[in-house]
């Protein structure tokens, strides 16, 4: 399979890249300083990120698109208001998750922002369950360049005038270099920032001038020390089709009065709000100075096994190992006591609640932390 590389991939190496392959695409993964470094710059100041091998989907159409998207995804997409984002699922009948998405309604329909190597399936799954007379465009002359940390509304505005006034899950359209362009004041790091849809053709001199503004490139490691620090999935590892979000403490996504309604899934979902799950997913603390990887098995007192690591890494801000699993849902309470087996040694840990690091968002000017 050939590797893809996305517009930015020379300046990435122009500025030192280490590359790794990342669903199909060459991407960075650090640059001359490292992931901390990387990290605490995003988590201070300013860092700008490439996540142009994200799909960028467009569904167009009027009289009943609002509706035939509502027996697909879980979200109530009757109350987005225009330029609005919400959080949501793509999710098999069984309540199994293809893809996690963030959905926005423009004026001419939905702007979907899907997993990189999930869009091709997304698209083909919800080609098949939408009416042929709704467009749907899967862009690939588009890039998306995320800006995250405190510093960055203040370097984004003087590019863009008028950007510091959107709120959190909001976006609009602006101009930059006489072209159109999409922002939304989002991101996955936990922190204030913005997501920029622009053309191919734009975005090195977009990038470039958010580097001469004060901001830096960032790589892939540092995106996932941050995500996780936040208590934010990782899709195929944290999320993949054997696992519902309820089952990922994730229901807070799937608006309540949809519950009773017909979409993908809502059956099992249901079922799942009323009786509850087996398995949940937790934060993990251990006790020691060892990191805890990805399928690490994690053990009761009584060395039973119960659950095993999805995410695990050393988290810069808080200055200690981090991890996230799905545990027996007897054991899923904040302080429980668990252990994590790692080279043959069983490590103490505690399950804990969820972020690691408190997440920094803002609704207009106002920061918010939870």
């Amino acid at each position: 399979m050939n590797v893809k590389k996305t517009t930015l991939f020379n300046l990435h190496k122009k500025h030192g890249a280490k590359f790794v392959n990342f669903a199909g695409y060459e991407m960075p993964i650090q640059y001359k300083d490292g992931i901390i470094a990387e990290h605490n710059t995003t988590r201070n100041k300013s860092g700008i990120f490439d996540v142009s091998h994200m799909g960028q989907l467009f569904i167009k159409g009027k009289d009943d698109l609002t509706e035939s998207l509502q027996k697909i995804f879980p979200t109530d997409l009757k109350k987005l208001s225009i330029n609005q984002s919400k959080y949501s699922f793509l999710m098999k009948e069984n309540g199994g998750i293809y893809d996690d998405l963030i959905i926005t309604k423009i004026e001419d329909g939905y702007m979907i922002i899907l997993n990189a190597a999930c869009k091709e399936n997304d698209l083909s799954i919800i080609k098949s369950k939408l009416d042929s007379k709704f467009e749907l465009i899967l862009r690939d002359d588009l890039s998306l360049v995320a800006i995250q940390g405190p510093e960055s509304k203040d370097i984004l505005e003087k590019i863009i005038p008028g950007v510091k006034k959107i709120k959190f899950m909001n976006g609009n359209k602006f101009s930059f270099n006489l072209a159109d362009i999409y922002i939304t004041r989002s991101g996955y790091t936990g922190e204030d920032g913005f997501e920029i849809s622009i053309n191919n053709n734009l975005v090195n001199k977009l990038v470039e001038k958010m580097i001469e503004h004060g901001s830096n490139l960032i790589g892939l490691g540092a995106r996932d020390t941050l995500r996780l620090e936040a208590g934010l999935c990782l899709y195929g590892h944290d999320i993949n089709e054997e696992t519902s979000p309820i089952e990922a403490n994730l229901k807070w996504a799937i608006s309540k009065n949809r519950i009773n309604d017909e979409f993908t899934g809502a059956k099992e979902i249901k079922r799942q709000f009323d009786e509850g799950v087996k398995k949940l997913r937790v934060g993990i603390k251990p006790d020691s100075k060892v990191i805890a990887r990805e399928s690490t098995k994690i053990f009761d007192e009584k060395n039973n096994q119960i659950g095993k690591i999805t995410s695990g890494t050393f988290g810069p801000s808080v200055n200690g190992p981090i991890a996230m699993g799905y545990v027996s849902n007897l054991f899923s309470k904040s302080n429980t006591r668990v252990f994590l087996e790692v080279r043959g040694k069983k490590i103490p840990a505690s399950i804990c609640d969820l972020p690691f690091y408190k997440k920094n968002y803002v609704k207009g000017e106002i920061n918010v932390r939870s």
